[in-house]
This record gives C-alpha cells, structure tokens and sequence, in this order.
C-alpha cells in the first residue's frame, strides 16, 4: 500500500485519467472527490463487497490474486 500525505485542495493521480482530490478535512472526517473516466466504476468498499457478495460473477476491476 503507498501512503501519501495530502492537504485540503491537492491530489493525487492513478495513471493519467484518475484524479484524486482531498476536498475538506473536519475532524475525523476526510471528503475526497474522484474524477474517473465512467468506465471505471468507483464504489465505496462496502459497497462493492454487496455487489459481489450479490453478484459473484460481476466484473471486477482488481486482479483476482491482488491481496488486501
């Protein structure tokens, strides 16, 4: 995992077409807008763990043998 230090307003980019911006930090909360080509599905975890827990055949954009 690469950790990086950011502070309201900069970002951060995945290749050439995922921008990643820390919008507000409040306590121990942390809003980050993602900007993404609409290929590229962007989910909460929580989220993508339903969908495939519902759907286990559903694309995946991670390698299957990726640990985490």
């Amino acid at each position: 995992m690469l950790v990086l230090t950011r502070k309201s307003k900069q970002s951060i980019m995945i290749g050439d077409d995922i921008e990643i911006t820390v919008l507000k930090i409040e306590r121990d909360q942390v809003r980050i807008g993602i900007a993404a080509p609409h290929s590229i599905p962007v989910h909460r975890k929580e989220v993508y763990n339903n969908i495939h827990k519902d759907h286990p055949d559903a694309p995946s954009s991670e390698p299957k043998d990726q640990v985490m």
